[in-house]
């Protein structure tokens, strides 16, 4: 009879998420994703076979966290744009210091790089992009956001600001990129407010 998952794929994911945001996917190994996650390398193996396996699990799970984080903040937040915030900012919130930003963009190179994470990357996306439409959509129901708002055209730009705020953060500094993202958010929507 097979021992018993005492750690799920989930937290180990995570684990695998904060190892990358310190060392990148270049200086990741599954040692150290191990000893993030309470682990031994062995049960690693055993579960994923390899590094590369490792990775891609873990960007197959970015849109369905994408929609996970988006559920979530729904459930908690009535209204749509404070729910909006609350989604980046946890999606943000795996980036505190400039070098998790940039263990985090060693990531999109594989992304950028490798056909199969490009799918995975791609889906994220997407999600990200019909999630943040369907919530400027019920602001726009809601009243928040003007009439006749292109809230896909808007959506996008949702995502261009997140992104661009992290770098921009990144590079600049400052206190926290929490407080960038949401400065930035606010000025994208300010012109369709009502």
């Amino acid at each position: 009879m097979a021992r018993p998952r005492t750690t799920s794929d989930e937290a180990i994911l995570a684990a695998a998420a904060r190892a990358v945001g310190r060392r990148g996917p270049a200086g990741l190994t599954l040692a150290s994703v191990a000893e993030e996650a309470g682990l031994a390398p062995a049960t690693l193996v055993q579960r994923f076979g390899s590094k590369r396996n490792l990775l891609l699990a873990l960007a197959r799970q970015g849109a369905a966290h994408t929609g996970a984080v988006f559920d979530h903040v729904r459930r908690q937040h009535d209204a749509p744009l404070v729910a909006l915030h609350a989604a980046l900012s946890d999606l943000a919130s795996g980036v505190q210091t400039p070098e998790e930003m940039a263990g985090h963009l060693g990531f999109l190179q594989l992304d950028l790089t490798d056909p199969e994470f490009r799918t995975h990357a791609a889906a994220q996306a997407h999600r990200m992009r019909t999630e943040t439409a369907a919530l400027l959509s019920d602001a726009v129901a809601d009243r928040d956001l003007a009439a006749g708002t292109d809230v896909d055209d808007l959506a996008r730009g949702v995502q261009i600001t997140y992104n661009g705020a992290l770098l921009l953060w990144a590079v600049e500094g400052g206190d926290c990129p929490k407080e960038l993202l949401r400065d930035e958010l606010d000025r994208l929507l300010r012109p369709h407010r009502t």
